[in-house]
């Protein structure tokens, strides 16, 4: 791909968490105190930063990470499920702790349940961002999510260059400094991160999801609505707006929340207005959940064309 001089080298930087997801199909999730039995375990490359970058990568985007994993075989596959895709990985540390881990359960509609064991993720400093203000100056849009910790994410937030663009999923839920959300561009919640964000006073639809998550300060807002698609809020513009999905058969949902941000957030890097692309984005999130897996889900853009 050819750059205009001057032109920024990546289209996306993600900066955020890599894990090995650990997966077992179960005929239901256990409850409290029980014990349930379960498939074979597989092990697939995740975690929230090293989705998205894959998510993106494949579907054409020029797309670096920044993350840190350990010395160890699960921190090895994770960089090579990143290179394969074509992501940049000059930003990824090793080293610190043993690479995060995510124990993930899989019922048969394809509603997953989750822990992480952050690892070194939890080790990925404010200090690491500061070191790497080259990789910021080379990025259209950053994306971040909150498997890394809070005072890097708004490290992040700091670092972005002139003109770029942060796209902020804050999973798993935790207050946000006002710093932070005032630097969204968009805030991208689901329904659980809404209310959590929100308290007791959200409301009962995505409409007032959106009235409340912008007066924190965001300069836009996305909520994902699984297969209802979306509801996108920019205060530039009117009125919440709509975004359907296509309807297809829902396998495993695992990262599917990932592979719509991605999207959205290298569509939005393109030029594209919001509305725009999370009509995109919803596409590639419900190609996502047509397949098992994370990372091995995720649709590359003739992929997407053809749903």
């Amino acid at each position: 791909m050819h750059e205009r001089e001057g032109s920024p080298r990546y289209d996306l930087l993600v900066v955020g968490s890599a894990n090995a997801d650990l997966v077992v199909g179960v005929d239901r999730r256990p409850g409290p105190g029980e014990t349930v039995l379960g498939s074979d375990l597989v092990v697939h490359p995740g975690g929230k930063g090293a989705n998205q970058a894959v998510a993106a990568a494949r579907l054409g985007a020029r797309t670096a990470l920044l993350a840190r994993v350990g010395d160890d075989a699960h921190g090895r596959l994770l960089l090579a499920s990143q290179q394969e895709a074509g992501v940049d990985t000059g930003g990824v540390l090793v080293g610190g702790a043993p690479t995060g881990v995510a124990l993930i359960t899989v019922d048969p509609s394809g509603d997953n349940s989750i822990v992480v064991s952050p690892g070194a993720n939890a080790r990925l400093t404010p200090q690491d961002i500061r070191a790497a203000g080259p990789l910021f100056a080379s990025a259209r849009v950053v994306s971040v999510q909150l498997e890394i910790p809070l005072d890097t994410v708004a490290e992040t937030a700091r670092a972005l260059a002139r003109g770029a663009r942060l796209v902020l999923n804050p999973s798993p839920p935790a207050p946000l400094p006002e710093e932070v959300l005032a630097a969204c561009d968009p805030l991208v919640v689901n329904e659980h991160e809404a209310r959590y964000i929100l308290g007791d006073g959200a409301g009962s639809t995505p409409e007032s999801w959106a009235k409340g998550l912008t007066a924190l300060g965001p300069r836009s807002v996305v909520i994902t609505l699984g297969a209802d698609g979306a509801l996108v809020s920019d205060t530039r513009a009117g009125d919440p707006v709509r975004v359907p999905s296509p309807q297809v058969d829902a396998v495993d949902t695992t990262g599917a929340g990932d592979a719509f941000t991605a999207a959205l957030a290298w569509r939005l890097g393109l030029g594209e207005e919001l509305t725009e692309a999370a009509a995109f984005a919803v596409r590639v999130g419900a190609a996502a959940v047509t397949r098992k897996g994370a990372q091995v889900s995720f649709p590359t853009a003739e992929e997407v064309s053809a749903l």
